[in-house]
């Protein structure tokens, strides 16, 4: 990589069933979503494993993407001007987060047989993200489990390598900024900024940027350490009042408000503190539906999307501006 890389990004279609990206509908979101000065997408690939304790990754009829959606997707980014980062995600299906993927030490045996088919589902998709010509892959997203196995991670690295000849990128999970010393075998250091920024006592807009003034000083030591560049493959915060407290968490609090200022700051705050860093490579903002509601429907929504809400228009004008 010798220019820099700063993606003006977000993930679009996470958990969307085999068949929707290929509808009128999820053309129309992909457009919105474009409208607002992006320049990268992320489209995740979901596959499963039966728990965290299971030894094989498997796609699944009717919730796993199939190829011709993938396909679909990617040419109607390109369409669009996008670049693309293909994401394959294992989630398990005892609703264990893929953090918790590990099998016990004292039988190696166990990570040997995950890694097989781990290997053979990572390596069907970067087959795929090369011929599909996609300019960046990301190899795992939050699997502290699977990172700690040095040896065998650097193993899959290389393998990918053999077959696809864009961008590697790794996504770690915020707080495992240091755990793991293999990661200066990828291009970019990826990591799940769902940083807590504010108190239950101060919300403010000062607050959030104090808290990620201090969370880009992170970033640079992570930068410094592998020489890498480093990007928020996730971020992002639900509407809803005190969420900033947990961004990372997808429960729903129907006891609290709706709050779109709070979200909208957030954004604010991540993006003031690090979008010109020149060791920073951008943002994979959480999650954009391909499938959209009517728009006047779209702020009684609670989730991470930002389309129709306050947020939407803070993202456009740091993306446009």
């Amino acid at each position: 990589m010798n220019e820099r890389l700063f993606c003006k990004g977000y993930t679009w279609g996470f958990f969307s069933g085999s068949g929707v990206f290929v509808t009128e509908q999820a053309e129309r979101s992909m457009e919105r979503l474009a409208s607002n000065g992006l320049d990268w997408i992320c489209i995740p690939v979901n596959c499963f494993q039966e728990t965290f304790y299971s030894l094989t990754v498997f796609s699944l009829f009717g919730r796993t993407q199939t190829d011709e959606d993938i396909e679909f997707a990617v040419k109607k980014a390109r369409s669009l001007g996008l670049k693309v980062c293909l994401k394959p995600m294992v989630d398990c299906l005892d609703r264990s987060w893929r953090a918790r993927i590990h099998f016990p030490e004292e039988n190696p045996h166990y990570w040997d047989r995950w890694f097989e088919s781990y290997t053979r589902f990572m390596l069907y998709y970067a087959k795929m993200a090369e011929r599909l010509n996609c300019e960046m892959l990301c190899t795992g997203c939050e699997m502290a489990g699977m990172d700690m196995q040095t040896d065998r991670c650097l193993k899959l690295i290389s393998q990918v390598r053999e077959v696809y000849h864009g961008i590697v990128m790794h996504n770690i999970n915020h707080g495992d900024e240091n755990r793991f010393g293999w990661l200066g075998a990828v291009d970019v250091i990826g990591i799940s900024a769902y940083y807590p920024c504010t108190t239950e006592q101060d919300r403010s807009l000062e607050q959030m940027k104090t808290v990620w003034s201090g969370v880009a000083d992170k970033l640079e030591q992570v930068h410094k350490r592998f020489d890498r560049p480093v990007m928020c493959a996730e971020i992002g915060v639900r509407n809803e009042r005190g969420c900033t407290r947990y961004p990372w968490d997808f429960k729903y609090r129907p006891d609290q408000p709706l709050d779109e200022q709070e979200q909208s700051d957030f954004y604010e705050a991540a993006m003031w503190c690090s979008f010109d860093k020149p060791w920073f490579a951008g943002y994979f903002w959480w999650d954009w539906k391909a499938i959209l509601p009517p728009e006047e429907k779209a702020h009684e929504n609670r989730d991470f999307t930002i389309y129709g809400k306050l947020a939407e228009q803070t993202l456009k004008r740091w993306y446009t501006k």
